[in-house]
């Protein structure tokens, strides 16, 4: 059963979105609270996102812009705001649609299943720039090409897309790698780091690693 992510403030619209869903055979997951809704929707995994703009606290722009740079679920964005300016800056933020609402059952079921079906087989994968990273099996997609990547690269390469452009302390990375801070000699990350750049120039990725001196590492 694909599970669907609602968020929507309006209490009423929520309840009628939840049970349009559950009638079509979706299990959906009501989110109520919205500070820290990217993290909560990043940790349930759902199929699908289901997004209003006009939320308090964390708004729709900004949970829309957290999930597309750190994962694969697609985000339908579902809005009362009708502006063209608007639904360009969602789909400029990587939402795979916009409807406005009130709007038929119909057409929101309609619109739903074609994104899932775009998004078969695709729930493992990461995107960066120019290039895929299946999570599942470490395999690394670039320019018709594939390589399967030590787990270990895989693991930093992982970590590296899911936080983007912001740093990585290298305990972080330890964690990643070994599930561990522990008894980890600095140099055996530093050694798994340089591997995984020389495969990145190896393959063509335009990303790389740049160490920020005293706090981690990041992809840019």
């Amino acid at each position: 059963m694909k599970q669907i992510a609602v968020v929507e403030d309006d209490a009423l619209v929520r309840e009628e979105l939840s049970a349009i869903l559950c009638g079509a055979g979706y299990e959906v997951y009501e989110i109520c609270e919205f500070e820290k809704a990217g993290e909560r929707l990043l940790a349930l995994s759902p199929d699908l996102v289901l997004l209003d703009l006009n939320l308090p606290g964390a708004g729709g722009f900004e949970i829309c812009r957290s999930l597309k740079q750190r994962s694969s679920i697609p985000v339908f964005v579902l809005t009362s705001r009708d502006q063209m300016q608007d639904e360009l800056r969602a789909l400029k933020l990587g939402a795979d649609e916009y409807l406005t609402k009130p709007c038929r059952a119909e057409r929101l079921l309609a619109r739903l299943e074609n994104i899932l079906k775009r998004y078969e087989g695709r729930r493992n994968l990461l995107e960066g720039e120019g290039f895929l990273l299946d999570r599942q099996t470490y395999t690394l997609y670039i320019d018709d090409t594939s390589v399967i990547l030590p787990k270990n690269q895989g693991k930093l390469l992982e970590i590296f897309l899911t936080r983007r452009d912001q740093i990585v302390a290298k305990e972080e990375l330890c964690l990643a790698v070994w599930g561990t801070t522990e008894f980890i000699d600095e140099n055996a990350l530093q050694v798994n780091l340089t591997r995984l750049k020389k495969t990145m120039a190896a393959v063509g990725m335009r990303q790389r690693i740049e160490t920020v001196r005293g706090e981690g590492y990041r992809l840019v």
